[in-house]
């Protein structure tokens, strides 16, 4: 028994040692979640919600825009909704992009929570998330007028969160 208890702290050591190697094999030091900072917003098409044509993502910009990557599966969408009604009460022009939701799912996830979105786009297929470089969701991107990301939150948004990306949003020049 007392040679077992000598070697708990190596078996702990080695443990943690193959972890952390794990961790290391399956990161990718080049992935940056914050790519398009600073950049064009990508023209990937997406579709209306209610349906009709395909559209590029960069239509949905008319002037600073949040665009907030969400779906009716994901428990911390919820979380973060009463944020996104109040930053539209607020007057900022949110759009929602729907990832790899079912179109009656995200009517009735907005039906049920309130719609703080000027306009709602599908990404069924998830090609504007992956465009967009998303890591899960929600995720929002703050956009000025002229199509550049400027910012970018991962995770939901709490009040604080809300507040900075609203002094941000407010910052920006309009035409």
């Amino acid at each position: 028994m007392k040679r077992w208890l000598a070697l708990a702290p190596l078996i702990a050591l080695a443990a943690l040692a193959v972890l952390f190697a794990g961790y290391a094999l399956k990161h990718d030091p080049k992935v940056n979640p914050d790519a398009l900072v600073g950049k064009p917003l990508p023209t990937v098409a997406v579709r209306p919600l209610a349906g009709g044509a395909e559209q590029p993502l960069t239509a949905t910009v008319d002037g600073p825009t949040l665009i907030n990557v969400f779906a009716s599966w994901c428990g911390p969408c919820r979380i973060e909704h009463p944020q996104l009604l109040r930053l539209k009460g607020e007057g900022v022009r949110v759009v929602g992009l729907a990832y790899k939701d079912k179109p009656q799912d995200t009517f009735t996830f907005l039906s049920e929570l309130g719609d703080p979105f000027v306009a709602t786009w599908s990404d069924l297929n998830g090609r504007a998330g992956i465009e967009l470089g998303i890591s899960g969701v929600p995720e929002t991107y703050l956009i000025d007028g002229d199509g550049k990301v400027v910012a970018k939150h991962t995770g939901p948004l709490n009040a604080a969160d809300a507040d900075e990306m609203l002094a941000k949003w407010r910052a920006l020049p309009r035409r």
